[in-house]
């Protein structure tokens, strides 16, 4: 998990939106409206709107991650099954997010599009 936190920090650099906006709960289409004009580039990471969807990213993780927990602990089959330390390519998480229609991007949280993204890179068994 420790390796996941450096991740998320890049990949929060690399996409990022802001705090109000973040406690809004904004639609996954709108994250990667702002995301996609991001370059993937080390010169983003001195956007403020990187620093942004850095933060939403990581509290999207972190629910998730705690949804994953609380079904463990709860004898729950949990929404995915990540191993301990993950890897994380920004590209390849845009991607998926970006596949996702765009009629149920627009209903679905960013939470929403981590926890679907989760489950399809990590599945778990049975």
């Amino acid at each position: 998990m420790k390796r996941l936190a450096s991740i998320l920090f890049v990949l929060g650099v690399l996409l990022a939106p802001g705090a109000v906006e973040a406690q809004t709960q904004r639609t996954l289409d709108g994250f990667l409206a702002e995301a996609n004009r991001i370059p993937l580039n080390a010169t983003s990471a001195l956007r403020p709107s990187a620093h942004r969807l850095k933060g939403e990213t990581e509290r999207a993780f972190g629910a998730v991650n705690r949804e994953i927990r609380d079904a463990r602990a709860g004898g729950r089959t949990p929404p995915a099954c990540p191993p301990e330390s993950i890897s994380l390519n920004p590209r390849q998480l845009l991607n998926f997010l970006n596949g996702i229609p765009q009629e149920r991007r627009q209903r679905m949280t960013v939470t929403d599009g981590i926890r679907a993204w989760m489950a399809n890179r990590y599945p778990c068994p049975g």
